[in-house]
């Protein structure tokens, strides 16, 4: 039988259902207001007319950024950056937690306290900086002379990330790693076939923090990619950037003839730039809650 909900909680309730719903119309509004924009006709959107739907519908301003050959190479940069560099820092994620949860560690007290200071604390831009630098020239000692390999090797772990994955490794009962040395299992093999297994919904996780982290990539992608001079190299963030910088400039404006606005066109970059992330999520965030309360609290 249902109880009777009190007065108090029947307030409460009305009251938090009352507050989430607000909250999240307050977070689909700018979607929706950027996704009527860009649709809408050049006079609507230059004078403020589009509030919520679009209005003198039109696709020019898709039609314009899908010709443009330079979006869609920085399309290809950003998904080479963003699948490699997760891949990348997964995996040195994955060994580094899977390290650092083993008690027999050599100095596992000292990388546990370096990790998190580092995670409080960051080095700056300038150390961060000359990294780059000197990765890059270890690089092209070698004969790597792609650009986008630095950003996708030399970005840094979240420090964040692996202490997640080194909580949810120590979550692992001992005895199964001990039933499997002693059928004869090898270290990579308990950490494969044991400890990667029962901890899916942290790495879930903390692939989409990685993955977020490498297609948002602006700063470092600007710095090291646009400065080597080949439009060809820079991802899309980037790309819009550069066209947002070039559609604000007055000279621009005032030769627009396009049935669209230059505002639109913008609305138009950023509605296709988030659209894989609005794929990808949906199947990654039923493992997200489970992943963060796995990896965030140690037994």
């Amino acid at each position: 039988m249902k109880r009777k909900l009190e007065t108090s909680e029947l307030i409460f309730k009305i009251l938090s259902y009352t507050f989430l719903t607000v909250f999240s119309l307050a977070c689909l509004y700018p979607f929706v207001y950027a996704v009527s924009s860009s649709i809408s006709g050049a006079h609507a959107v230059d004078y403020n007319e589009v509030i919520l739907f679009p209005k003198d519908i039109q696709f020019d301003a898709f039609a314009s950024i899908f010709n443009n050959n330079q979006f869609w190479n920085a399309y290809t940069n950003t998904l080479f950056l963003t699948v490699y560099g997760t891949i990348w820092a997964i995996g040195v994620s994955i060994l580094g937690g899977y390290a650092l949860s083993k008690k027999r560690l050599l100095f596992r007290s000292g990388f546990n306290f370096f990790l998190v200071f580092t995670m409080w604390f960051s080095a700056g831009i300038v150390p961060q900086y000359l990294n780059y630098l000197q990765t890059q020239k270890v690089f092209a000692a070698v004969g790597i002379t792609d650009v986008k390999w630095l950003i996708v090797i030399a970005m840094g772990m979240a420090a964040m990330n692996i202490i997640l994955l080194r909580n949810a490794f120590e979550g692992v009962s001992s005895e199964i790693e001990e039933a499997a040395i002693v059928d004869g299992a090898t270290e990579f093999q308990v950490l494969t076939k044991v400890y990667i297994p029962m901890s899916q919904s942290t790495i879930a996780t903390v692939a989409l923090f990685f993955g977020i982290s490498r297609w948002n990539g602006y700063f470092w992608a600007r710095q090291m990619i646009a400065a080597s001079g080949s439009p060809n190299e820079q991802p899309l963030q980037v790309f819009i950037r550069l066209l947002l910088e070039d559609y604000t400039n007055l000279d621009t404006l005032a030769g627009w003839r396009a049935p669209y606005s230059p505002n639109s066109a913008i609305y138009a970059l950023i509605i296709v730039a988030i659209i894989p992330i609005l794929v990808i999520y949906p199947f990654i965030q039923k493992y997200f809650a489970k992943g963060v309360n796995m990896g965030g609290v140690k037994e």
